[in-house]
């Protein structure tokens, strides 16, 4: 495979797998634009001589300079809570956005697989290797961990081993980037009728 196909791969591996900080993006500059333009509509108020639809601008700017007089417990936990939150936004912004999907190793092609399509293939081999009903086995797959969780029949002990056995050769078996491991969580009791 030559370079220039190993870049586009790459390149569209990327794409579908992680998405953009677009909506983030948006929502924050929504509400920017609500708080600049409730501030204009609140001078153009002030200096018609009318009265302030929240808060005065001169009121404003009095209780910003008068923050030192605030208790300090107040002020503090206002600046612990903004700095926290700009500090959430940076991190989310520096941050890749991923996607619930993966890749399968191909040499010829990008390969993609959607995190669902993985839990429902483990969801059956855990169930037949647990020997419980499909029905009572419920898998979950993140961007590293795959959780399955079986309710075996009542009085029908399942095989944790086995299970875990199954579900991991299973996983390896797909060739996930990034990998993917196995953590199996049997019920302590069971269903009747199951």
């Amino acid at each position: 495979m030559s370079s220039s196909n190993q870049a586009l791969y790459a390149r569209i591996a990327r794409r579908e797998t992680h998405s953009s900080r677009s909506m983030l993006a948006i929502v924050l500059a929504i509400i920017l634009i609500v708080v600049f333009a409730w501030a204009g509509t609140e001078v153009v108020i002030a200096l018609l001589g009318l009265p302030a639809l929240l808060v005065a601008p001169s009121d404003m700017f009095a209780s910003a300079v008068g923050l030192a007089e605030q208790p300090a417990a107040l002020v503090a936990t206002a600046g612990i809570v903004a700095a926290v939150a700009g500090l959430v936004l940076i991190i989310t912004s520096l941050s890749p956005g991923r996607r619930a999907r993966h890749l399968i190793d191909t040499e010829r092609a990008v390969t993609v697989v959607d995190n669902e399509v993985i839990a429902s293939a483990l969801a059956r081999h855990a169930s037949y290797a647990g020997n419980v009903d499909p029905d009572n086995a419920t898998v979950s797959v993140s961007h590293r961990l795959g959780v399955v969780d079986l309710t075996p029949a009542s009085g029908i002990p399942a095989d944790r081993d086995a299970v875990t056995r199954a579900v991991t050769e299973q996983l390896d078996s797909y060739g996930l980037r990034p990998t993917v491991r196995a953590r199996v969580r049997i019920a302590e009791k069971g269903k009747v009728g199951a």
